[in-house]
């Protein structure tokens, strides 16, 4: 697990930029936080890393939005309004684990339906600075272990 802190919005999308550059399809991130915490300036920097940042939208009322650029996919869901996991197999959402790299906000709701390895970055809001974020990234998996130390590592 690693902690990160960032100080401004600029800090939360260079982090993703960095974790952009080290996925491919098929990989997952799981962002959990309150309303307001960072997650879409995450999901911003993370588009930005494959030029698609002025495309984001929020995919509260959708469930899922899609990015492609190139042969990169990029699955971007917010699955709040979900009751239960039956209802993401409903949409096939399963299904878009494999075939591009996925952001779920709120996926912490749907543990038994996320891929065996992933990476879950919960975001928490510095109510004394309101710039300020505190993020934990856990890794679930020796992929993402790896990944993680190549971004953080060990001085």
């Amino acid at each position: 697990m690693k902690q990160y802190i960032s100080n401004s919005e600029k800090d939360t999308m260079l982090l993703a930029t960095r974790l952009a550059s080290k996925l491919t399809n098929g990989d997952t991130i799981v962002l959990s936080g309150d309303l307001g915490s960072g997650k879409t300036k995450f999901t911003q920097g993370f588009l930005s890393y494959f030029g698609l940042e002025s495309e984001i939208s929020s995919p509260t009322f959708t469930i899922v939005n899609e990015y492609h650029k190139n042969s990169v996919h990029i699955y971007h869901f917010d699955v709040y309004r979900l009751n239960s996991s039956d209802e993401f197999y409903a949409i096939g959402g399963e299904q878009y684990f494999q075939q591009g790299i996925c952001l779920v906000e709120w996926g912490e709701q749907l543990r038994e339906v996320l891929p065996k390895e992933y990476l879950h970055i919960t975001f928490d809001r510095n109510f004394e600075n309101d710039s300020k974020r505190f993020l934990t990234i856990q890794p679930y998996g020796k992929k993402y272990e790896k990944i993680l130390a190549s971004i953080f590592p060990l001085t």
